[in-house]
C-alpha cells in the first residue's frame, strides 16, 4: 500500500483513534506526544505492541514509540519510515525518520537522556546515527553501538499487523533485522573508544520514569546470580 495520505481506513483505526494521530501535524507535536507516553519496561514479557495498543496503553517502548511517529507521518503524507541502529552485546534501537530541506531528523522513544529524538539537522543517515554514538552505552559503560540499517517503508507491510492490530506485531523487528546495515567506524577507531567516565555514568542515571520496583528486584537477583557464580 502506496498510498500517500492514510485514513483511518487503511490503518485499521477507529476515528477516535486516527484523530490522535491527526493533531500530531509537526514533528516537534510528534516527539513531544511520544515523550510523553510513559515507558513500556515489559513487566509482562517481551512486547511489539501496534500502534492501536499503544494509544489504548499510553506506554511504549523506542520500535513501539517509532511505529506510532511513523503512522503520524503517514497521516500527514511523509513516508513512514524506520531506521534500525545495532549495538554490540546490548539492545537496538529504532527510530522514525524524516526530512526537512534535505536534511534528516529522527523521533524517538526512550527513557533516558541520550538517545531522544534528533533535529533535522543531518545531511546523511550516517551522521544522524553517529549523534547517537556517544551516549549508547550498556551497563558496564562501554559505548555498543556498531551499525545502522537502510531506511524501511512501513508501507511495505500489512498495516493491520502494525498499526490497527491487537496483537504483538514481531514482523516489524523481524523485517528491520534483515535490512542491509552499514558499520559506523572500522576496527582501528573502536580500539580509541573510552568508556564513560564516573560524571558521565551520574548522568545516564538520569531517567524520565522511574523503573518500577518489581523491575529493580529482578535486576539486583540477576546481580546476586551472577555474583555467585
Amino acid at each position: 500500500m502506496r498510498k500517500r495520505f492514510a485514513r483511518a481506513s487503511d490503518l485499521g483505526l477507529t476515528e477516535k483513534e486516527f484523530a490522535v494521530l491527526r493533531r500530531l501535524d509537526t514533528p516537534q507535536k510528534i516527539q513531544s506526544f511520544v515523550h510523553d507516553l510513559r515507558q513500556n519496561f515489559e513487566l509482562d514479557g517481551q512486547s511489539c505492541r501496534p500502534v492501536r495498543e499503544v494509544l489504548r496503553r499510553r506506554r511504549a517502548h523506542c520500535i513501539e514509540g517509532a511505529m506510532l511517529a511513523g503512522a503520524a507521518f503517514w497521516v500527514h503524507g511523509e513516508p513512514p519510515l524506520l531506521l534500525d541502529m545495532r549495538a554490540e552485546r546490548d539492545f537496538d534501537h529504532v527510530v522514525a525518520l524524516f526530512r526537512r530541506h534535505g536534511c534528516w531528523g529522527a523521533i524517538s522513544k526512550t527513557n533516558g537522556i541520550g538517545l531522544r529524538g534528533r533535529d533535522p539537522v543531518y545531511r546523511t543517515l550516517r551522521e544522524l546515527a553517529m549523534s547517537y554514538f556517544h551516549e549508547y552505552t550498556n551497563r558496564r559503560e562501554h559505548k555498543t553501538l556498531r551499525e545502522y540499517s537502510l531506511p524501511f517503508d512501513l508501507r511495505q507491510m500489512d498495516p493491520a499487523l502494525w498499526a490497527g492490530g491487537t496483537k504483538n506485531c514481531w514482523d516489524v523487528p523481524e523485517r528491520l533485522d534483515d535490512l542491509r546495515h552499514f558499520p559506523l567506524m572500522g576496527r582501528r577507531h573502536l580500539r580509541l573508544v573510552a568508556r564513560r567516565d564516573p560524571f558521565e555514568r551520574r548522568l545516564g542515571t538520569l531517567l524520565q520514569y522511574p523503573r518500577p520496583r518489581a523491575l529493580i528486584a529482578k535486576y539486583l537477583a540477576r546481580l546476586a546470580r551472577q555474583r555467585k557464580r
